[in-house]
Order: structure tokens, then sequence, then C-alpha cells
């Protein structure tokens, strides 16, 4: 099996209000390490928001293009911490970006799916380098690009709801949605246009919460966990 997780959750500030906190990226490498120990390819995207706030700096003054550039920037942090972490526990890793960055390897499809093909986990940089495309939509065309089976998004709350559980108590939780309904109910936590781009190609997405223990491993062994948006 190979899939695409995408680390969102406020990515790996845990509590603190910016930057990493150390024991919590320690912990979401031991999600990964379970995965990885049954044998599983991994691709993973993952969240900037604990660098760069770029909704905060548009409500002010930055040119909202500019800060979406600036946010596609600030990914790279994350994705270089995270390999290192994942080194330490002897997970071979490699970093992969579509735009020239020097201390990364340069992204293409084919050396990809040969570094998945031999057991190392790709983490796949940026977005699509266009500002208003979403790190979901990005996610969606990496994890077609890289034949992901399964598409899963480790987020702070259990799965898919009719509205914010966080903000709302009386919100209601979806066991299993189907694209055409997601996109109906306008439903936030994805954005439509990778909504749609997964129901044209039939991909599977998975929602689920990062924080509840063996979350991610459940939906792997095929145990009831999240949400399936199919």
């Amino acid at each position: 099996m190979r899939i695409l997780l995408k680390i969102s959750g406020e990515a790996l500030k845990w509590e603190k209000e910016f930057w990493i906190d150390i024991e919590f990226t320690k912990n979401i490498v031991n999600k990964i390490k379970e995965i990885y120990d049954k044998g599983i390819e991994i691709a993973i995207v993952i969240w900037w928001w604990n660098i760069y706030r770029w909704t905060n700096l548009i409500a002010s003054w930055v040119n909202s293009s500019d800060s979406h550039n600036l946010s596609m920037l600030s990914t790279v942090f994350n994705w270089v911490v995270l390999k290192n972490f994942l080194e330490q526990e002897w997970i071979s890793s490699i970093v992969m970006d579509p735009n020239g960055i020097k201390f990364i390897e340069n992204y293409s499809k084919n050396n990809a799916l040969e570094y998945l093909n031999s057991w190392k986990i790709v983490i796949c940089t940026w977005w699509t380098w266009n500002p208003y495309f979403t790190t979901d939509t990005w996610w969606v065309l990496r994890a077609l690009e890289l034949e992901c089976e399964i598409m899963i998004k480790a987020t702070k709350v259990d799965g898919v709801y009719n509205k914010d559980p966080i903000k709302y108590d009386d919100a209601v939780f979806f066991e299993n949605i189907s694209y055409e309904e997601f996109i109906k109910m306008n439903l936030k936590i994805l954005d439509q246009t990778a909504v749609s781009l997964a129901q044209e190609n039939k991909l599977i997405i998975k929602v689920v919460n990062l924080f509840k223990n063996k979350s991610i491993l459940n939906i792997i062994e095929w145990k009831k966990e999240g949400t399936t948006i199919s």
C-alpha cells in the first residue's frame, strides 16, 4: 500500500504559539514509524502555520499573492526538520522540491516513485508554486502523481463535521460522506478544488485526528477511524 499523509493540526508547534515543539515532533515521527514498520510506502506533505500566518498579514498590509508565496517558502523549515527527526529513528527519507533550492533534491515524479519503491519516505515541499492554490489541492496533485491509494489528512479534529466542532458543541460528525455532499455543503476542512479533483480521479480521502493514539495506523489496518470521503 502507498499513502500520502498530510500533517496539519497547526503543523509542528503543538501548544507553542510559534515555531517547532521538539517533543511533539518526535511524537509525530513515532506515529509515522508505526506505519512505516508495517511496510507502507509513505509520501508526506505538512502544513506551515507554525512558521508563517499569511491571513494575519493579508489583513494588515501584505499583498495577498506575495503572502501566499511566503507561505510556500516557510514550509521548507518543517520539511527539513521532519526529515532530520525521521533519520534519528533510522527511517530513510528524502525532501524533494520543484523549485531548485540547493540543499533539497529537485522533485520529479519518476525519482519520487523510485524512492518510494525503495522504502524511502518522500517529503514533498512547496505547493504548485501558484498563489491561491491551497496545500489541499497540491496534496491531491501529488497523490495522483505518486499513485497513492489513500490520502490521509491528519488534523486536530476527529474527522469531517458540518461545522467546526471546536467552536460548536452541536456540530454533527460524518463517518462517511460523498464528494458531492461535501462540495454541496461547502464544508471547510478541505479545499473544494481539492475535493473536486479527488472526485474526478476516484481517490479516497480519510480525515483523522492527528493527536489521537493510533488513529493513522487504524486506517492502514482498515479499522473504523475518522471520516471517509469517497
